[in-house]
């Protein structure tokens, strides 16, 4: 049971509702529209001054981002539950890099980095007031009691906007990238909380890429498990992401596709040089606490190999996700990969965005 909330019409944890993915913004009088964040998902239960936050997983997110509390009791009702986003705001839009280095075990680093780079929470949906579940009632009574529910915020607290009329998702989906969105969310008017289903509509960005694949990852000495990519900037090939998620048998015909490009023992290659040696004197990536435990070994190739990918999302100069293989380009010098080829959408004010 968690502490000073066993009150509340339900006890955590919840299953957040989920969405599934579609690549054009669905039509009709039944939908909300609302711009999808690019953070982390979070359940908060208030009742009086215990704040607890749960991640999609249901696991704990409250000692991460101690500078929330404060400014969730000063926005939310006494007694709630409000399903949301955490979202960390930087001078170019939302940065996902942020969040991720907030997942510390030390606290001293956790309270450093919630003072330099303070969280937000973007509201969305209001699961429980006072006595009252509200999970059995549609979006549009859920929706219209979140919006009184969330009459006076403090400034770190914000009520995700929304819209009936799809032009203006259309207009968000465009002109919301250039601010770290990753798309649009559509939901029906009629629908219940529906805990761990996908019963919301996700309209997510996704555009092509020439890249240029300097190594690979083994999933087993049998089969490919991903390809590491990369895009110029000037003279240097920066490392931009990977291409993964292939089925068994085209992890084994990758193989044979690659084995003409893998590179001579001891040839130069512009990755090795600033990387750790990794198992069997392969190249390795540097430890992190993202990877302990993994083996992030690779076999360099020589960089001359083009692919096209598709792509959702570029966090800074990197691909926020990993991408999908689409087809071999060789018709594309290596040389020509470059970051220009990218859309790149203008940067809207944030302040736009939160309204």
């Amino acid at each position: 049971m968690y502490r000073g909330i066993a009150v509340l019409p339900f006890q955590p944890p919840v299953s957040p509702m989920l969405a599934r993915l579609s690549r054009e913004i669905p039509l009709g009088g039944h939908f909300v529209y609302e711009p999808k964040w690019d953070g982390f998902r979070c359940i908060v239960f208030r009742d009086g001054d215990d704040v607890t936050l749960d991640s999609r997983n249901e696991r704990p997110l409250t000692r991460y981002f101690p500078e929330l509390a404060e400014p969730l009791r000063a926005s939310l009702p006494e007694r709630c539950v409000v399903d949301g986003e955490i979202v960390i705001a930087g001078a170019s839009g939302l940065d996902f890099d942020a969040l991720l280095q907030r997942l510390h075990p030390a606290a001293s680093r956790v309270k450093l980095l919630s003072e330099q780079t303070p969280a937000s929470f973007v509201a969305f949906d209001l699961l429980a007031v006072g006595d009252d579940d509200l999970r059995s009632e549609p979006f549009s009574s859920r929706r219209a009691s979140l919006v009184a529910a969330l009459a006076q915020t403090v400034d770190s607290v914000h009520l995700t906007p929304s819209t009936t009329d799809p032009d203006v998702a259309q207009e968000w989906f465009s002109r919301f990238e250039g601010a770290g969105l990753d798309g649009v969310v559509a939901k029906d008017v009629a629908t219940p909380y529906l805990e761990g289903q996908r019963s919301m509509i996700k309209v997510k960005h996704e555009r092509t890429a020439d890249c240029v694949v300097g190594g690979f990852r083994w999933h087993t000495r049998d089969g490919v498990g991903s390809l590491l990519l990369g895009l110029f900037d000037d003279e240097v090939l920066h490392r931009v992401g990977v291409c993964s998620s292939f089925s068994a048998k085209r992890r084994a015909e990758l193989v044979e596709e690659l084995e003409p490009f893998r590179l001579p023992t001891g040839s130069p290659h512009p990755w090795i040089d600033a990387a750790p040696s990794g198992a069997g004197g392969r190249p390795s990536d540097a430890p992190s606490r993202w990877n302990q435990g993994r083996d992030t070994s690779w076999e360099p190739l020589v960089p001359t190999l083009v692919c096209e990918v598709a792509f959702d999302h570029l966090q800074g100069d990197r691909f926020r996700h990993a991408t999908s293989f689409r087809r071999w380009r060789p018709d594309r010098r290596a040389e020509s990969c470059r970051y220009d080829q990218l859309d790149s959408a203008v940067p809207v004010e944030l302040r736009e965005i939160f309204g």
